[in-house]
């Protein structure tokens, strides 16, 4: 009789326990973390690629470079951490026209020794 009255009771019993609900919070917590600390570099790269696609209308490398600072400035890049500069850029030209790129990498960290790295790469194309 014992083994039956278990066997239905497990079986009535459903849902998380305890443990499972706090490693799912923890799971929430921690992707929200990493979301919250994310929002600046996604905001920095969107500011550069505005600048780039501003820099691209330039004729010559120095143009392009000079056009870049200023719309830099007009969006408040020098506020990020190791902002991009002008002389960062690679001024390249396709089918008539200019190409404006630039590679860069931002890391962020977490906890203790660990770091979330984001390798970026804005065009002007």
């Amino acid at each position: 009789m014992k083994k039956a009255t278990t066997i239905a009771l497990a079986q009535r019993q459903r849902g998380m326990s305890f443990i499972g609900l706090c490693m799912l919070a923890a799971i929430i917590v921690f992707l929200g973390y990493v979301g919250f600390k994310s929002v600046p570099v996604v905001t920095e790269y969107a500011a550069v690629q505005r600048a780039l696609k501003k820099a691209a209308t330039g004729g010559t490398v120095l143009e392009v470079r000079q056009l870049f600072d200023r719309q830099a400035n007009i969006d408040y890049l020098e506020q990020y951490a190791n902002p991009i500069s002008s002389k960062d850029l690679i001024v390249s030209k396709k089918n008539d026209a200019v190409v404006v790129e630039v590679e860069y990498d931002r890391e962020i960290p977490l906890v203790g020794p660990a770091f979330l790295v984001y390798k970026l790469h804005a065009s002007s194309h």
